[in-house]
């Protein structure tokens, strides 16, 4: 788990799935987990609260560039 970085916190497992799907997408392998960064409503419960996005140090740059594209256009 060294070589992982978190590239992003979102709210939910759902949005946390949707950002490794974009990722993955564009060839950048990603995986999601709770987090108690951001620690907000559903402290202490598995399923839901804030979720870590979280992606090789190396792919960290490229995965911020694709996260970032997909946030202005929206």
């Amino acid at each position: 788990m060294d070589d992982l970085a978190p590239v992003e916190v979102v709210g939910t497992e759902s949005e946390a799935e949707l950002l490794c799907g974009l990722l993955r997408s564009a060839g950048i392998n990603a995986m999601q987990r709770v987090t108690d960064r951001g620690a907000g409503a559903f402290d202490g419960m598995a399923v839901g609260g804030p979720h870590e996005i979280l992606v090789r140090r190396e792919d960290l740059d490229a995965a911020r560039e694709v996260l970032a594209a997909q946030t202005q256009s929206d």
